[in-house]
């Protein structure tokens, strides 16, 4: 069994019960890992102060999202 499977993945109450449109967080022994709900098996790993930078920046609105 891998990492990413036996860590404890948590998702934004934002994200509704519907459908795999979402990033899921997970504490680890380093940091912090993210996914995306709909493709589980690729995993990035952060600092939480990286984290945290990212996403105080989002809720400042300093980093510009996408648009479809």
């Amino acid at each position: 069994m891998s990492q990413a499977s036996t860590l404890h993945w948590l998702k934004s109450s934002f994200s509704g019960d519907g459908g795999n449109n979402c990033i899921e967080v997970a504490a680890t022994e380093n940091g912090a890992a993210l996914r995306e709900s709909d493709s589980p098996a690729i995993v990035l790993s952060t600092s939480p102060a990286a984290l945290r930078a990212l996403l105080l920046g989002v809720r400042a609105g300093d980093i510009e999202l996408p648009r479809p």
